[in-house]
């Protein structure tokens, strides 16, 4: 058909005369130029002889700025382009946020900025117990965070400060069929000169912005954006770069409506045909189809702490136990870990964080990323377009293969065994745990024989990590040098016996270690594991001297109900107990005096029986309770030790120089408290020494002597 350049066009309805360049139609389709496409909606075209007539509905919708301001202001701080994303890095540093598994953290923390406090204010010189501190918050950060429990990576993989795309990104907007998702970002950008397409998901970093961005949750219409930039990429040649961080695809009915399953199912055919290379990286939350969506890639890398999973451990734990309570369980089946997944071939490797989490140093984690993308990328584009696509296709044929039937190994078998873990590597909330069910199970057993077993592996568990604990401390103070020299010289001696030089060497070495020992750096987790061995023997001691009085205890209740059931003291006591409820009073010191010598005459009436009848069973009863003042002795010696006390306070307040002692001995005592030095405790005592003395005085005063001579 010829163009026909003056076509008249008659529309149906009225038109907003106020239309944007962007949306206007550029090409010159039946002959029409300048018409907005977006004004014709569902519209059709039909040829006249003489010119061209199109009828056209208007559909009315909501007006919105989104991404551009109707009139953007060219003027605006960090130019027109600041307008593409609301989203920009946060000014003020986000809240802290405390996880459960961290509190012990935050009390070390308290202690080091109370301590700091302490020196500010009185000019003291606190930095050795600073240091000692700080070498402890150092040890439980690195001890907590080499030993993560699956669900605790979930809670680090979902923290609300963990660093999102935006952070370091602008992005371009949406899919062009009329939707924008702002749970996805793309864009083009560059990495040391090189170009790349960047594709993932945003989470918010506050409650409001995790609203405007629909917690990371993708729609269809997401999808479709990504679908878009990874075909432009795909057209130009850009490497493709994807971030993963999302609960899961949003499963909300209109988006089930619109082709959610669809929208994913073709990202994935697509990403099997792009001829450009892909890496995904899951940076928190990799969740179920909103994660596969975009994870079809070449290689697939995992942070230390993230997690990719078809079910959060939460759903899965409602499905399977009917609870979610049991997330945790649920966590350690699913194996969702980036450990897991790297050992099951899922994901091709894993990027180091920062102890406490990529929240605790977001630089260092971009640089770990930026790095294990450059890598990745330059191993990946020295592949040719087919070796690239057959790639990435093996790569998923690969998963969840097993070929079933055929013999193991012997050595695979033995690995196939639960292993202790080595020494140093089981935490202290792993040990008490254990400690405290064995104490339980001693506690309650009949027999102490049935837990022998059970208290023997533990104890040899306890000693195998006390024995490391001492080793690291020997190497932290130099120790483990000298005695390995020590031994040197004792395998060339061979059977000869040690002369009195090697052992006063011995000697020398063995005080050096046990008088530094209290600043090994592992000195505290050291402490506490000889401390839970102590709880087991403790533990079982008394539970043998229990064992062993159960039938006395017994026989003595029996006795004792006995004495109490006689008709005579049954009656004095009900008579004493009507006129301690006529005097009102509620303890013993506010009786007066007749009624308190009615109180101890029948005490000692009930003491005296009890004894004739346990006697009298063959109980051997080594100290009689007979002692008709001890009640009102204790009052007077109470009496005299508030009297005392009080004098000795005086003297303290009305003496300068005492005081000043008390103050100073206060202190160094809190300065010193983890690990005194020599030289401190010598001071502790000279102080000590020197308050007794100025003191003294008070004791010697005549009415203080004439009282406790009384007594």
């Amino acid at each position: 058909m010829a163009s026909v350049s003056q076509s008249p066009v008659n529309l149906a309805g009225s038109l907003s005369s106020a239309t944007s360049a962007s949306d206007l139609l550029r090409s010159s389709i039946f002959g029409v130029n300048g018409v907005p496409l977006q004004t014709f909606g569902n519209g059709h075209v039909r040829p006249w002889r003489k010119g061209l007539n199109i009828v056209a509905k208007v559909r009315k919708v909501q007006k919105h700025e989104y991404p551009w301001p109707q009139d953007p202001d060219p003027n605006v701080k960090g130019g027109v382009l600041s307008h593409l994303s609301s989203f920009k890095p946060l000014k003020e540093k986000p809240k802290p946020v405390t996880l459960e598994f961290e509190k012990p953290l935050m009390d070390l923390q308290k202690k080091i900025t109370d301590v700091q406090k302490m020196a500010n204010e009185t000019g003291l010189d606190f930095s050795d117990q600073i240091i000692s501190l700080e070498n402890k918050y150092q040890q439980a950060l690195k001890d907590i965070y080499t030993h993560l429990t699956p669900i605790q990576r979930v809670d680090i993989a979902r923290h609300p400060n963990r660093p999102t795309f935006l952070d370091h990104f602008i992005e371009l907007h949406g899919d062009r069929a009329g939707y924008d998702d702002p749970a996805i970002v793309t864009g083009i950008g560059t990495i040391d000169g090189r170009r790349f397409m960047f594709v993932g998901h945003q989470k918010g970093r506050n409650t409001k912005e995790n609203i405007q961005r629909n917690f990371g949750m993708p729609t269809p219409h997401g999808h479709r954006k990504i679908l878009r930039m990874m075909r432009y990429a795909d057209h130009h040649g850009f490497p493709i770069i994807i971030f993963i961080d999302t609960p899961g695809a949003f499963a909300d009915l209109k988006s089930e409506e619109i082709g959610q399953g669809e929208s994913i199912a073709q990202n994935l055919w697509t990403m099997f045909g792009l001829k450009v290379p892909i890496v995904s990286i899951v940076l928190g939350e990799g969740g179920s189809g909103g994660a596969l969506a975009i994870c079809c890639a070449n290689k697939l890398l995992m942070l230390e702490n993230a997690v990719l999973y078809v079910a959060s451990p939460e759903a899965c734990a409602a499905i399977l136990w009917k609870t979610s309570k049991a997330s945790t369980k649920a966590a350690e089946k699913l194996k969702i870990t980036a450990n897991d997944t790297r050992k099951l071939q899922i994901s091709d490797g894993i990027i180091a964080e920062p102890l406490g989490g990529a929240h605790a140093d977001p630089h260092w984690t971009s640089q770990q990323i930026k790095k294990a993308i450059l890598e990745s990328m330059d191993e990946l584009q020295k592949m040719g377009t087919e070796e690239l696509l057959r790639q990435r296709t093996l790569k998923y044929r690969r998963i969840g293969r097993f070929q079933e039937g055929l013999p193991v190994d012997p050595e695979k078998k033995v690995n196939m065994k639960r292993k202790e873990p080595k020494p140093g590597l089981i935490s202290d909330k792993v040990l008490q745990g254990e400690v405290n069910k064995l104490k339980e199970q001693i506690m309650k057993a009949k027999e102490l024989s049935s837990t022998d077993m059970d208290q023997n592996v533990l104890t040899e568990k306890l000693k195998r990590e006390i024995s490391y604990e001492m080793s690291e401390a020997a190497k932290a103070l130099g120790i483990e040098e000298k005695l390995s020299k020590m031994r040197e010289g004792f395998a060339k001696a061979e059977n000869k016996p040690l002369t009195s030089y090697q052992i006063k060497n011995l000697e020398n070495l063995k005080n050096e270690f046990n008088e530094n020992l209290a600043t090994a750096p592992n000195y505290g987790r050291l402490k506490y594991k000889l401390s839970l061995l102590k709880e087991i023997t403790e533990a079982r001691i008394f539970a043998e001297k229990y064992l062993k009085t159960l039938p006395l205890k017994a026989k003595v209740n029996e006795k004792f109900k006995e004495v109490l059931e006689k008709s005579t003291l049954k009656q004095k006591i009900e008579n004493l107990k009507v006129e301690v409820e006529k005097a009102g009073a509620s303890s013993f010191e506010e009786f007066d005096q007749e009624l308190k010598e009615k109180v101890i005459e029948v005490r000692e009436e009930v003491e005296s029986e009890f004894v004739k009848a346990l006697e009298s069973s063959g109980v051997h009863v080594t100290s009689k309770f007979g002692q008709r003042s001890m009640l009102v002795f204790k009052a007077k010696v109470d009496e005299l030790n508030v009297e005392t006390n009080q004098m000795i306070q005086d003297v303290i307040e009305s003496t300068p120089d005492v005081r000043n002692e008390v103050e100073m001995l206060k202190l160094e005592v809190v300065k010193n408290e983890s690990a005194p030095s020599k030289e401190s405790k010598e001071k502790i005592e000279v102080l000590q020494q020197h308050i007794k003395e100025g003191v003294a005085d008070v004791m010697s005063s005549a009415a203080v002597k004439e009282k406790y001579q009384r007594l």
